[in-house]
């Protein structure tokens, strides 16, 4: 595009009503070439409990984790503000509803952090403002004691009906007795003696216990459906994919990266944001096209591979790939 207004400014004199007719165009075109190629920003999420309570948390109607934490962070947010809902585990503690902002004042999305602490009667609250908000760091690595999900990658929960046992008691009466006879000679008479001994005539109480145990298979429900690409499974975590991507930026040339990206990406799955931080990392567009089209069968999230037309500075490429995937569905 400089070469082209270059050869336009040492046309000649005749020629200055073309110039001012193109230059409006040109930075028309421009613009749209710088705002087309920057990557569609994001900010992260993190909130913990102060008293350690476990919660559930749900932004925008999605439920973010199955088990109850006490911190976790949530990535990949690509909007100003969430409807969000915290649910305790423990379900006394009642629920906390509140819209949560990632943007600071200049509308630029933060990775901001919001802690939940209890009042002075005991109950859990959401401080009116981020405990903190920081901008977003590439390759952060959070600590080990914290739970990270994608916004977008699906929750599989899962409920288990454990076995019941049931114990029937049944309790019979029955009353049994007993008559002596005896024949007795006296002085030359016989006498029949009947003796009812109340000893022998007695109340005799039998016990039969019967248990009946009834044994539930565990059940298994999934409330949402797992990633449909890559087999299924879930992409790779911050801290493994952190060391994927300062390994592909240590080559020292693009064949090379591309290489180490391909080996990555062939023995793990990734999400659109993934590979599109991959691609950054070429110097060359035919090379990140190249890996993107590599890398469209290890995606977990394919319906948002859309993600990846932002690292290409060209429209020919993003057609490219685009007609590449058309053929593979």
């Amino acid at each position: 595009m400089l070469r082209l207004w270059q050869v336009i400014s040492k046309s000649k004199p005749k020629q200055k009503n073309m110039q001012q007719k193109l230059l409006p165009t040109l930075g028309l075109l421009f613009f749209f070439f710088i705002s087309y190629a920057q990557p569609q920003p994001v900010g992260h999420l993190t909130v913990f409990s102060d008293e350690g309570d476990r919660f559930f948390l749900v932004l925008n109607g999605e439920r973010q984790n199955d088990k109850g934490q006490t911190n976790m962070r949530v990535e990949d947010l690509n909007q100003p503000q969430y409807s969000a809902k915290i649910i305790f585990e423990d379900q006394t503690l009642g629920e906390i509803s509140k819209t949560l902002w990632l943007t600071d004042g200049n509308g630029a999305l933060m990775d901001v952090t919001y802690k939940i602490k209890r009042d002075k009667n005991g109950k859990p609250k959401l401080g009116a403002l981020p405990f903190s908000a920081v901008p977003v760091r590439q390759g952060f690595v959070a600590p080990s004691n914290v739970y990270v999900v994608h916004y977008g990658v699906p929750v599989t929960t899962t409920m288990v009906v454990q076995p019941t046992t049931t114990v029937t008691q049944t309790t019979t009466t029955q009353t049994t007795g007993e008559t002596v006879g005896a024949n007795v000679n006296v002085g030359g008479v016989n006498m029949n003696v009947t003796i009812n001994d109340p000893l022998l005539n007695t109340n005799v109480t039998t016990t039969h216990t019967t248990t009946t145990t009834t044994t539930n298979q565990n059940t298994v429900v999934k409330e949402q459906p797992v990633p449909v690409g890559c087999n299924g499974t879930y992409p790779m975590n911050s801290s493994d994919f952190s060391s994927a991507l300062s390994t592909v930026k240590n080559q020292g040339f693009d064949e090379t990266r591309l290489k180490t990206a391909k080996q990555i990406a062939g023995g793990n799955c990734l999400s659109a944001n993934q590979i599109a931080e991959i691609c950054k990392v070429f110097g060359f567009e035919e090379t990140k096209l190249d890996f993107a089209k590599f890398a469209f069968d290890h995606c977990t999230e394919p319906k948002n591979y859309f993600k990846i037309n932002n690292v290409f500075g060209f429209s020919s490429s993003v057609d490219d790939l685009t007609d590449y995937i058309s053929e593979k569905q």
